[in-house]
């Protein structure tokens, strides 16, 4: 309680969070701007779909809603985050991103700069594909109700003025979410998603309440919501500390002593990156699946695709799922944890592992430690 008695007494605190709603509550509002040119009856039918299950229920997790609304903000966060993902692979590969990485507060300007250019072509990318998937009755994302057609006059003006509109939402929620950063609450974009995710919830309290048994079924499902939410922050916050001792020092005339410290390593180091970019990747087949041939091997590749990677309930696709969540974990893993420059910037400020020898033995050391704790994780 006196944590929430210091937001309002402290001026700038209490400007911070008001701001921070301001922004979340405006984003809530764009979730259902509608876009021009679609058939709002059709944009209902597939509403009715997404609640019965399916990538595209999956999807509009990360949108609030919004993607089946084809409204505003129907990208929601994801244009940027795969943006942001595309920027730190590549800062492996190239020099240049590498230069920037280690030039401080410049060189992450010059990054947010590019991620904000790459989040815009992404953008278009995403939105011209919606436009011909959903003009095409959305293929696999909506159960296969090929006869919908949310773009009832479409002709390339009409696909432009979509594009544009879908694309400026996008700019503008990112936009929204660098705000909240710099004058808001914590980190815009986690709060983005996280109003997107919990969005949903009075829908579902409410699904389970009408059902049978109703009451018991709710009370059941938010004791098992509060177990799941306990057991994720504490998996979130685990961590293995790994002890390192640095030599002792001569100063001027003075000799301090070597002080203790340690490097804190995260059970979960990738956070949520993983499962999102593997969302991305898997449903990159059905939306590709609506440009192929309508006869011939393209139905037999579209049929596979839809049978296998479109259906959510399928063993191929939740293997699949599985499989490319583990990969990306470990992969991005060692993208943000470097076990050979930590392991180089300990031996230059004079640091080491007890027992370990610093250099390629203290690379190994954290490398493997690192791999055990990351698959629990």
């Amino acid at each position: 309680m006196s944590r929430i008695g210091n937001i309002i007494k402290v001026p700038d605190l209490r400007n911070k969070v008001l701001f921070t709603l301001m922004m979340l509550v405006l984003y809530r509002f764009g979730s259902y701007v509608p876009v021009p040119g679609i058939d709002q009856n059709a944009v209902a039918a597939i509403e009715d779909q997404a609640r019965q299950g399916g990538v595209l229920a999956f999807l509009q997790l990360f949108s609030g809603r919004a993607l089946t609304r084809f409204s505003l903000f129907a990208l929601g966060i994801m244009p940027y985050i795969t943006a942001s993902i595309i920027m730190q692979i590549l800062a492996v590969v190239i020099p240049k991103l590498q230069e920037w990485q280690q030039q401080g507060a410049v060189g992450q300007r010059k990054t947010t700069q590019w991620t904000r250019y790459v989040t815009i072509g992404i953008s278009i990318l995403q939105s011209t594909g919606l436009v011909f998937l959903f003009h095409n009755g959305g293929g696999g994302l909506t159960g296969g109700q090929s006869n919908l057609d949310l773009v009832p006059g479409f002709s390339p003006a009409i696909v432009m003025l979509i594009v544009l509109t879908f694309t400026g939402g996008s700019a503008l929620l990112m936009w929204m979410g660098e705000l909240i950063t710099t004058r808001g609450i914590g980190n815009g974009m986690s709060l983005i998603i996280f109003c997107s995710v919990v969005s949903g919830l009075p829908s579902a309290f409410s699904a389970v309440y009408a059902a049978e048994n109703g009451a018991v079924k709710l009370a059941i499902f938010i004791a098992f919501f509060l177990v799941l939410l306990v057991f994720i922050v504490f998996i979130e916050l685990g961590q293995r500390r790994i002890p390192v001792q640095f030599a002792k020092r001569v100063v001027g005339r003075r000799m301090y002593s070597g002080q203790s410290t340690y490097i804190p390593l995260k059970v979960n180091q990738a956070g949520v990156i993983p499962i999102i970019f593997a969302s991305a990747v898997i449903n990159l087949p059905v939306l590709l699946s609506q440009v192929l041939p309508s006869d011939g091997w393209g139905a037999s590749v579209s049929k596979f695709i839809n049978d296998y990677l479109a259906d959510t309930t399928n063993m191929v696709y939740l293997a699949f799922l599985g499989l490319l969540i583990v990969g990306f974990t470990y992969f991005y893993t060692a993208i943000a944890f470097d076990p050979v420059q930590q392991a180089d910037n300990l031996r230059k400020q004079g640091g080491f592992i007890p027992g370990i020898r610093p250099g390629p033995q203290t690379e190994h050391y954290l490398t493997k430690v690192l791999n055990r704790i990351t698959l629990p994780g």
